[in-house]
């Protein structure tokens, strides 16, 4: 992870950005982009972590089992995760209460890539939150898994992953099974961490997995059942 320290201002912008609207939604989608371990400078939409979610966007818009999903991601106020201050948990939190106010109560999945599946997993808890989508996570030995409880959770690690562990991501896969509704793993064989490597899978499994987490009745599961196994998680 970066090392990157510069004060930011004090006033944040709007944590939620739309990017579909349906005029009724039925549940949600909110992206978390990744970031940097330690940094205060401000969060851009131009940046290379933000930039790189635009395609999961668009694959997952086009994967929606029905038009009345809604679609937005999370604006940080600043790059870094910052130790205790634990930054995009605020930002997913007051994301969410905007979410709430827009469009009601509706059941939402997280996807969060690096950091930003740190701050999903934080924010499960939130009683809005049906399921998380861990793509290439952040998850450091130790995270808590209570607030999985209920909840869903599928992580997808790239085997060639050099910034973070994918034996973290599946350590704490296998720690909530016994709390979430269910938990599962894939590895993407040959996969990196930005994702770049395979990326058409990356964003055509992603968006699969969505569409089943949304409406598991009429969306086949994509994951082998190996991947909600106890022992060893599958290549895909």
């Amino acid at each position: 992870m970066d090392q990157d320290i510069t004060p930011f201002p004090s006033a944040a912008r709007g944590a939620l950005v739309p990017r579909l609207l349906p005029a009724h939604p039925r549940a949600a989608v909110l992206l978390l982009h990744g970031g940097c371990e330690t940094s205060l400078r401000p969060s851009r939409p131009w940046h290379h972590a933000a930039l790189r979610m635009a395609p999961f966007h668009r694959a997952i818009a086009a994967a929606r089992p029905h038009g009345d999903v809604l679609l937005a991601q999370v604006r940080y106020r600043v790059r870094g995760w910052n130790g205790t201050q634990a930054d995009p948990v605020a930002d997913t939190y007051e994301a969410l209460r905007r979410l709430s106010a827009l469009a009601g109560p509706v059941p939402t999945v997280l996807v969060g890539h690096s950091m930003g599946a740190r701050a999903a997993l934080r924010a499960a808890g939130h009683p809005q939150v049906y399921a998380v989508l861990g793509l290439a996570p952040w998850w450091p030995t130790g995270e808590p898994v209570q607030q999985m409880t209920g909840r869903h959770i599928v992580a997808l690690h790239g085997e060639r992953d050099r910034v973070t562990s994918p034996g973290d991501s599946a350590d704490y896969v296998s720690r909530a099974q016994g709390t979430a509704a269910r938990a599962a793993m894939a590895v993407i064989r040959h996969g990196d961490h930005a994702m770049l490597r395979r990326h058409g899978f990356w964003h055509r499994i992603a968006a699969d997995v969505v569409a089943h987490l949304l409406d598991p009745e009429s969306r086949q599961d994509p994951l082998p059942a190996q991947c909600y196994a106890t022992g060893g998680f599958p290549l895909l």
